[in-house]
């Protein structure tokens, strides 16, 4: 059976952040991941962690300037200072949240950047962050993220990540396969499962289109969470979803597999 992380960036939010983290908890959920956890200090987070019995599954390098526009610099010309900086304010909260699996965001080249500059600049940042990363014990992962959502985002097939995996050759740099955005530009997510699955280390979850619920659209995921038992992963499963209509009522979906919705002191409710 999946085990689910839910995204505290996307889910809950109908509580501050800080109080998210107890009511995941309360939820059934024993892992949680977010976005960028760079505004508050890792003590209070870890401390929170702690508090919820919650593990620390997976969280973002800074995108850089996302007021911009940014999402991620590992893939940009003349930012590989930056880039290196950011990386060593993700080693060190990984270190105080004890997080196993950093996102290393490849970002949005400017249109007029030649890609070969843009990837010869990746799989050197990549070649460094590994090395470091490789220190601490930690796993950095890639990500294609589609086009609909992110309109020119570095790396978005997943065929391209696995040939970066390869030329990099990094055994602590993975693959993060979503298969949210896998299923918007490529489909055949049975397939790519089966294939890829040696170079996995972490998946995500999402209805699509409209990136809600697992149990709302197009994608069967009753039977790729089957599958994904079927082929041996072990991995977490994050739930990078935005609730159609509330995160408790749409937490329906997950009662067999041991999340419900319920609040800190609730009693879970059997069906």
């Amino acid at each position: 059976m999946p085990r689910f992380a839910a995204n505290l960036s996307l889910m809950f939010t109908e509580w501050p952040f800080l109080e998210r983290f107890e009511v995941a908890a309360a939820c059934g959920f024993t892992g949680v991941e977010y976005l960028s956890p760079y505004s508050i200090p890792a003590k209070e987070l870890a401390q929170r962690l702690q508090d919820a019995g919650l593990q620390q599954t997976l969280f973002n390098l800074s995108p850089g300037d996302r007021d911009a526009g940014e999402r991620g610099l590992a893939a940009l010309p003349g930012r590989q200072a930056e880039f290196r900086e950011t990386l060593q304010q993700a080693l060190e909260y990984a270190a105080i949240l004890d997080c196993r699996h950093l996102h290393v965001m490849a970002g949005i080249p400017h249109a007029d950047e030649p890609l070969a500059a843009c990837r010869e600049v990746y799989l050197d940042n990549l070649r460094h962050a590994s090395e470091e990363a490789a220190k601490l014990g930690c796993c950095l992962l890639i990500e294609p993220i589609n086009q609909r959502d992110m309109p020119g985002y570095f790396l978005s097939h997943q065929d391209d990540a696995m040939t970066v995996l390869r030329e990099v050759g990094a055994e602590n740099l993975r693959l993060q396969f979503d298969l949210y955005h896998c299923q918007i530009m490529e489909g055949d997510l049975e397939r790519h499962l089966e294939e890829q699955l040696p170079q996995i280390s972490y998946i995500q979850v999402a209805g699509v289109p409209g990136r809600h619920e697992p149990s709302v659209g197009e994608v069967n995921y009753p039977y790729l969470f089957n599958v994904m038992d079927a082929l041996g992963y072990d991995g977490w499963v994050g739930c990078e979803y935005h609730p159609a209509s509330g995160t408790l009522e749409g937490l329906e979906w997950a009662r067999e597999y041991g999340i419900s919705p319920r609040l800190p002191g609730e009693k879970e409710q059997l069906h």
